[in-house]
């Protein structure tokens, strides 16, 4: 099948690879020049696990075209994704400028029947918008060519966009035609074969699932901080209790472990919209409001729980942060964590030192770039020379298991706090270390 993808960010670049590794025809469509130009270098914008791989080899192929044309990518298309960005405005709501003008030039530039899909995370009633948007446009050209929009929101997880693409656990589709459903059907048969995990509704409700999806897991996420900072408060370790209460079938493991907040594309921006959604309707959204107000005061705990330690004055004080992505396996630091406490800590007087494995460079021009004299380290321990404690915010795999010789060394004092709860309490008291976790008493030497 002919698809076009306009869009290469996150989201449309990772769906535009899948489908091409699928043996379908994708041409990429960008405004951007530079970013074009790039990826047909086989420079990629981002770092996911395996994409860089697939897109070039697709591309050697010839299955996976990159231009900045979205009428040469019209040409032969028969389904056109819109995966631009829908940042979120200052009221909370998504921004659907981008959307709204791809709509439009898709307007101008069809030539044929097309199946133009919504993959673009967008509010409920948004596909009548681009449906609207499309027949403006073609009335001022003064023709009139079918057409269906289709609302197909995606659940990727950065870190394993890959896998989920390749092996969904559902694949949502709304439409309010049978000609389009049964075009996405025969697009997605590849990726659902071994299982139907195709999922028919229409437009407005497959629109609505997406938003209620991540605001599920980010409920799951701040209703277990809430528990962390009551265990703590209470004497009880919530690293029992996660376990106690994750064994229920009901409940599960996923996004219950304790941390310092969720960050990242979606969950932040995705409640704050729901939100916005609801009170638009007029309906006061109490559990989507806490959900967020819960996860903003989450942000701060490791600030808390340092000048606990070090008191408000932290002049002179230096602290190395092992990790700054919002989650392991990404460079995104898209309202990230890491970006709260380093901020806090600096206004505070501290120095800091930083190390992740892929995220630095994000940190370093983008989202702490009013702050040169952070000092970003080539290895994880350098960042620990003389600092007074270590801060992990990010679980990055090569965390997991550290020399705690070489930290307590290279700290002056041997003080870690740790954001994600990922280290024994009790090996690193044998050592000599003061350990400071989430939702558990502080323990001391």
């Amino acid at each position: 099948m002919n698809i076009a993808v306009i869009g290469t960010g996150y989201v449309g670049l990772v769906s535009g690879t899948c489908f091409a590794e699928m043996g379908n025809s994708v041409t990429c469509v960008d405004v951007d020049h530079q970013k074009i130009e790039k990826l047909k270098q086989g420079i990629i914008p981002i770092y996911e696990p395996g994409l860089e791989e697939m897109v070039l080899e697709n591309h050697k192929k010839g299955d996976l075209l990159f231009t900045t044309s979205l009428k040469e990518a019209l040409k032969s298309a028969e389904v056109a994704f819109i995966a631009v960005g829908t940042p979120m405005g200052e009221d909370g709501s998504a921004d659907l400028q981008y959307v709204l003008a791809v709509a439009r030039e898709i307007g101008k530039e069809m030539d044929r029947y097309l199946v133009v899909v919504d993959k673009s995370t967008v509010p409920v009633g948004t596909a009548d918008l681009v449906k609207e948007t499309i027949l403006a446009a073609q009335k001022a050209r003064g023709v009139e060519i079918p057409f269906d929009v289709v609302s197909n929101p995606e659940f990727l997880k950065e870190g394993d966009a890959i896998n989920d693409f390749m092996k969904p656990d559902r694949v949502v589709v709304g439409a309010e035609s049978a000609r389009a459903m049964e075009k996405m059907r025969e697009l997605y048969a590849p990726f659902t074969r071994s299982h139907d995990r195709f999922i028919a509704m229409g437009v407005r409700s497959a629109e609505m699932t997406k938003y209620a999806a991540n605001a599920m897991l980010a409920t799951k996420i701040s209703f277990m901080n809430e528990i962390s900072n009551i265990c703590e408060a209470t004497g009880a370790d919530v690293n029992d209790v996660r376990v106690g209460i994750g064994s229920d079938k009901r409940i599960g493991y996923s996004f219950i472990y304790p941390g310092c907040g969720y960050g990242g594309s979606c969950f932040p921006k995705d409640v704050k919209a729901l939100e916005k959604i609801a009170l638009e309707h007029g309906i006061t959204p109490r559990v989507i409001g806490a959900v967020e107000e819960v996860n903003r005061e989450q942000k701060k705990v490791l600030v808390r729980k340092i000048t606990a330690r070090f008191g408000e004055n932290l002049q002179g004080k230096s602290f190395g942060i092992w990790g700054l992505s919002f989650k392991p396996e990404t460079d995104d630091m898209r309202e990230a964590s890491s970006i709260v406490l380093i901020k806090e800590l600096l206004a505070r007087g501290a120095t800091i030192k930083a190390y992740d494995p892929k995220a630095m460079e994000e940190a370093r021009h983008f989202y702490l770039k009013e702050h040169p004299e952070i000092l970003y380290t080539s290895n994880k321990y350098d960042a620990l020379n003389g600092a007074s404690a270590m801060v992990l915010v990010t679980e990055w795999k090569e965390f997991r298991s550290p020399d705690f010789y070489e930290i307590k060394n290279r700290l002056l004092e041997p003080v870690i706090f740790d954001g994600r709860n990922q280290y024994k309490k009790e090996r690193l008291g044998e050592m000599g270390i003061e350990y400071h976790q989430i939702g558990v008493a502080i323990h001391r030497t």
